[in-house]
């Protein structure tokens, strides 16, 4: 066993409690290469060990290893100790020296690493994954060895996740910070926000049973996610509210918005668009880059055909399609402030995000009598699941609609004189 190397400002809860919180760890040398460290969370909740490995090259890789127990007991495996902590770091940098043979462990983390790889390699973004499951799944639970992942761990780490107060956006580099804890449909939210992290490792573990590297699938397979917690009513804008948006929009904003209100396109496919993507011919917008990986047309309507023509007359074919004022493509989180400005100057209460101008579009679509296959085509869904379970309510008169016109027909009902009491 090693030598136990201690620090002062971690060795005891009651140390590390008087800590400033921060995103940056805390470190403390345990070898030469290999140090631990200490993140202190903004809320009252254990903070998270960290262990770093020193690759060469001024590299360094980090990953977590568990929760520290600054308020629940040690149990050696989920809660560590400073001590307990110290020894899983060697325990992980002897692993990693064994990389590549037998010998060495694979954990959750590593089968998350495969996971990311995996999506990638088939084209689709890992951004959003990557980002969740760094956030939410390592630090509690990426040092555990599949082999010695159990239902127990997952239950309650799912039902923590659950109660956990949802993270604000925060600038990068700055002490991470929280919204209140959840209550009444706030509850109902982080549970689905719950389910859909949940969705993600539950992938990863799948990809890595499915090549023989985890031993039994039944482990997360008898966890089950929370019931109810996805609520099916999206918000929408009348056509009225729409155009009222538009008006409220300044110039360089007004042009995207009128983007997503014509295509149902993300706000990230539109910022990607060139001029060269709209085909005037067909009256379709190419969109080469998507959030499933791989490419679709959308169809417009002769409006959108229209505004298309318009803002892409007489430019070259490589120029942003929807450039800033300053001529600069809108980039990630270039809206937030435009679109809450705009809803401000409309009276649109409650206001909306960027990405409803997409729910907008799917919305009047379908009560317009858009086939469910057709919307689903267009907004780049595989099937009709997505958009059956949030548009498939509006779509009634439709289908009422097609059942009494094409529905099989047995002849007339003879007469006769009983009548229907109402």
């Amino acid at each position: 066993m090693g030598r136990r190397v201690k620090n002062t400002n971690l060795d005891t809860r009651t140390a590390r409690l008087k800590l400033k919180p921060r995103p940056k760890p805390y470190w403390s040398a345990v070898e030469r290469g290999l140090h631990l460290g200490y993140r202190r969370p903004g809320q009252p909740i254990g903070g998270a060990w960290i262990v770093r490995h020193y690759l060469g090259g001024e590299k360094y890789d980090e990953e977590g290893i568990g929760v520290a127990d600054d308020y629940t007991d040690a149990d050696g495996i989920a809660c560590l100790d400073f001590w307990q902590a110290q020894a899983k770091a060697r325990e992980r940098w002897k692993a990693r020296a064994l990389a590549g043979s037998e010998s060495a462990p694979y954990t959750v983390a590593a089968a998350i690493a495969d996971y990311l790889v995996h999506i990638e390699h088939e084209g689709k973004s890992v951004r959003d994954a990557k980002a969740r499951l760094d956030a939410h799944v390592l630090p509690p639970l990426g040092h555990i060895e599949m082999s010695a992942l159990t239902t127990d761990v997952l239950r309650r780490w799912l039902k923590a996740l659950a109660a956990a107060a949802a993270r604000k956006r925060t600038k990068r580099g700055a002490e991470q910070a929280y919204k209140d804890a959840p209550e009444g449909d706030d509850m109902r939210k982080r549970r689905a926000t719950a389910n859909r992290i949940f969705a993600a490792l539950r992938a990863a573990l799948n990809l890595a049973h499915n090549e023989g590297k985890a031993p039994n699938a039944d482990v997360w397979r008898r966890v089950k996610p929370f019931p109810n917690a996805s609520g099916t009513r999206v918000r929408y804008l009348t056509e009225a509210e729409a155009s009222r948006l538009l008006n409220a929009c300044a110039l360089d904003f007004r042009d995207i918005v009128r983007a997503g209100l014509e295509t149902g396109a993300r706000y990230s496919e539109l910022g990607r668009l060139r001029v060269e993507d709209f085909n005037p011919d067909t009256g379709t917008l190419a969109i080469r880059e998507s959030k499933s990986g791989k490419p679709r047309h959308i169809v417009l309507t002769n409006e959108g055909r229209a505004f298309f023509e318009q803002i892409c007359a007489g430019r070259g074919c490589n120029d942003v399609m929807l450039p800033r004022a300053n001529g600069a493509p809108w980039g990630t989180s270039h809206q937030l402030r435009p679109i809450a400005e705009a809803c401000k100057r409309a009276r649109i209460s409650p206001p909306i995000t960027f990405h409803e101008l997409r729910h907008t579009w799917a919305s009047l679509a379908v009560m317009n009598g858009v086939p469910l296959l057709v919307a689903a085509k267009n907004l780049g869904h595989a099937d009709t699941r997505m958009i059956e379970k949030h548009y498939g309510h509006l779509a009634q008169s439709y289908i009422t609609d097609e059942i009494r016109k094409g529905g099989p027909q047995f002849g007339a009902v003879e007469p006769t004189n009983v009548q229907f009491l109402k």
